[in-house]
């Protein structure tokens, strides 16, 4: 038996921290009440996130007491930016910036499926002092241990990976490998697919510290006139009806489960 001394030497396993990816300010302010540590503020969902606006990053600044991190993606597509993009991307992270993002998170790569270095420290250089997150263009560099190594040699604080696969409980592999090799020179983030049926699993085979997921359940129009003739987008009709939001009640779930 371990006597109550010997138990005061025995080192307590660190919490997991949990980012909640959310895309409106109501989503935004369930994460704080539902015990997420930090969001990850975007718009977008559906094309795998974008620059959330002026309006949602400024209302979610004042609004909230945990740190925001502001996702930085002018487009959908790949993270090869023309000029232009790259123009757009500098000028968003002066404003979130200025706002008082306490992150800033994007991605740059070149033709060949590498790290942009360029791209990169020029764009944490402004970001400073915010922290900068290397995001899911990660999981599309050809090489992710040189990358890595890479992203460590520019001062990325962290990266957010599946693995290199379509969700991180595929992606366990390497990205235990990831945290290995790291050594806590840069957190390896786990996200894609995360949920509250596999983050247990996923956080222990891996042995990451933080998690990254999106948690959203359906939500109905209250609209009782419906002309379900016309589309929007390129989804359903009843589309214009329906839409996922942010489940405060399946991120009670995730913090309780990392717990």
């Amino acid at each position: 038996m371990i006597s109550g001394k010997e138990t005061q030497g025995l080192s307590k396993k660190p919490r997991i921290l949990f980012e909640a990816c959310v895309d409106s300010l109501e989503g935004a302010l369930a994460a704080q009440e539902s015990g997420a540590d930090r969001i990850e503020l975007c718009s977008g969902l559906s094309e795998g996130g974008l620059t959330p606006s002026a309006g949602l990053i400024r209302s979610t600044f004042q609004s909230l007491r945990i740190p925001v991190h502001v996702l930085i993606r002018p487009r959908c597509g790949d993270f090869l930016y023309s000029d232009q993009d790259y123009a757009l991307m500098l000028r968003d992270l002066e404003l979130v910036k200025e706002w008082g993002a306490q992150c800033a998170v994007s991605g740059f790569l070149t033709p060949e499926g590498d790290v942009d270095k360029t791209k990169t420290a020029e764009f944490m250089a402004l970001a400073r002092p915010m922290s900068f997150t290397f995001h899911r263009a990660f999981d599309m560099v050809r090489d992710p241990f040189r990358s890595l190594e890479d992203l460590i040699a520019l001062g990325a604080d962290r990266i957010l990976t599946s693995g290199g696969k379509s969700a991180a409980e595929k992606g366990m592999d390497q990205i235990r490998k990831l945290v290995l090799q790291a050594g806590g020179r840069i957190s390896v983030m786990a996200g894609g697919g995360v949920d509250e049926t596999n983050v247990r699993k996923i956080a222990d085979e891996t042995g990451v510290r933080e998690i990254h997921a999106t948690l959203r359940s359906p939500r109905e129009s209250r609209m009782r006139f419906r002309n379900c003739e016309v589309r929007m987008g390129g989804g359903r009709a009843s589309s214009e009806f329906e839409w996922k939001a942010a489940d405060p009640e399946r991120m009670r779930v995730i913090r309780n489960i990392l717990e």
